[in-house]
């Protein structure tokens, strides 16, 4: 066996692990934070940290270390002066999107401790504060989003 294919193959699918389980989990907590429903938002809120924590974490710590060691395995110089331009954006956008994934992460959990309160305690609405957590999570979930549709194009295309 090919160890470099097999290494490729798993990049790929942590990737579209990772993308996919991002995209997932936002559009269901996306809609559940508009349907004005407390226990959807609190039972939505729950399972979107286990996925992140389950699938999105792995990924992420998989994606850079299975990247950089197909790097290697192309021959690919890995000093930020020979590396080729795609690299360059590769790595930038990963960290863009990885500055944005660590608040979201945080703020998802308070999103879920916040609505899981309410929801025990039979309210109706969220806490002020909910809707602030929430302004901020989709702010810093479209950025890291996109960032991560242009690495996936940058991953097949390498255009040199």
């Amino acid at each position: 066996m090919n160890a470099y294919l097999i290494v490729k193959t798993l990049h790929i699918l942590s990737a579209t692990l990772m993308v996919g389980t991002g995209f997932g989990t936002a559009f269901y907590l996306f809609w559940a934070n508009r349907s004005g429903s407390v226990a959807a938002q609190a039972v939505v809120g729950k399972w979107v940290m286990k996925a992140d924590w389950w699938f999105t974490t792995p990924a992420v710590i998989f994606q850079p270390l299975s990247g950089l060691w197909l790097l290697h395995q192309m021959g690919m110089p890995l000093t930020w002066s020979g590396a080729w331009l795609w690299v360059k954006w590769t790595l930038a956008l990963y960290a863009l999107a990885g500055a944005c994934w660590l608040p979201v992460v945080w703020l998802q959990i308070q999103m879920a401790r916040l609505s899981a309160a309410a929801w025990q305690a039979g309210e109706n609405t969220l806490p002020a504060s909910y809707k602030r957590y929430q302004f901020w999570w989709e702010m810093l979930g479209y950025p890291a989003f996109c960032a991560t549709v242009v690495l996936y194009f940058l991953m097949v295309l390498k255009p040199m």
